[in-house]
């Protein structure tokens, strides 16, 4: 299932959990993470190992994910013993340094899967693959690294600056420094050449409806194919953004309609354009995309 919207929920909180079901979002992120202070780790692995059991696969509104905490901490193991059980959809992966702790997380729950009766390979697995200075780096090695489970690549610019130490990740434009800009490059082409998905990264003013709106639609434009939530406001822009329009839509038919009239050529004319093979797969990408998105309006 294509994802246009992950939309975090911290562990903790009974008040967002409770209203998670109808934020609309296609994938809940049910933070083990970030957002929940230390002290309220363990109630935070209960509270959603709780809102998981409730929702068994099948009878779920959105897909349900679980962010761990990084593999190096002493938390994931039991963050992971605690949530397999439900059968979360997918775990997401912060701070991966590459893939292979995408090969190491996937042993954890391989052995978890089994001891808990879960269906082998159902779970899979969302590294945010650029926050650490090693991270960049790896990127274009998951393409090869043979990992089943890899649902698709996100990035993350808040930690990165962290970890290297910057006071701001804008320039003086307040749009992303350059730094920012080429590990969002080389995750969108990492992602294309493992072929999976391609997620944004969050946009943190959740009141600026137009300036999510616009980069949504800008990271369509370059490939991306969804963007995670930090606020419930935000899913339906993120929903509409990167669902294609009606216009898209008629364009595209008309594409392939054109093509489909003459099968034995590599280019056609259309409004007064030449389109070739690429135009094509373009045009079907889109009547894919909508057709996958079509009862998710």
């Amino acid at each position: 299932m294509m994802i246009r919207s992950f939309l975090f929920i911290p562990g903790d909180s009974d008040k967002k959990l409770g209203k998670a079901d109808g934020a609309g979002a296609d994938a809940l992120i049910l933070d083990l993470e970030d957002s929940v202070a230390a002290a309220n780790k363990a109630l935070a692995r209960q509270k959603v190992q709780t809102f998981l059991a409730q929702r068994p696969p099948g009878r779920r509104s959105a897909q349900l994910w679980v962010r761990i905490n990084p593999l190096d901490s002493d938390l994931a193991l039991a963050d992971l013993a605690a949530v397999v059980a439900g059968a979360p959809d997918g775990v997401m992966l912060p701070k991966a340094d590459g893939p292979d702790e995408v090969l190491r997380l996937s042993h954890y729950l391989d052995a978890l899967e089994a001891q808990a009766a879960v269906a082998a390979g159902s779970i899979g697995v969302l590294p945010v693959a650029t926050e650490t200075a090693a991270a960049p780096f790896k990127l274009g090695e998951y393409a090869g690294a043979g990992l089943a489970r890899l649902r698709g690549l996100t990035w993350g610019a808040e930690d990165l600056s962290a970890a290297l130490g910057a006071s701001t990740n804008l320039d003086e434009t307040g749009q992303w420094a350059l730094t920012y800009r080429l590990v969002r490059s080389l995750t969108l082409l990492a992602a294309r050449a493992a072929g999976v998905q391609a997620i944004d990264t969050v946009y943190v003013d959740y009141a600026d409806t137009a300036g999510l709106r616009a980069t949504c639609r800008a990271a369509r434009a370059e490939g991306f194919t969804g963007k995670i939530a930090i606020h419930p406001a935000q899913v339906g822009p993120i929903n509409e953004s990167f669902t294609p329009s009606q216009a898209e839509v008629a364009h595209a038919r008309r594409v392939v309609e054109a093509f489909n009239a003459a099968p034995d050529v590599g280019t056609v004319g259309l409004d007064g354009k030449m389109l070739d093979v690429p135009h094509l797969k373009q045009a079907q990408g889109v009547l894919a995309a909508a057709a996958a998105f079509a009862e998710r309006r």
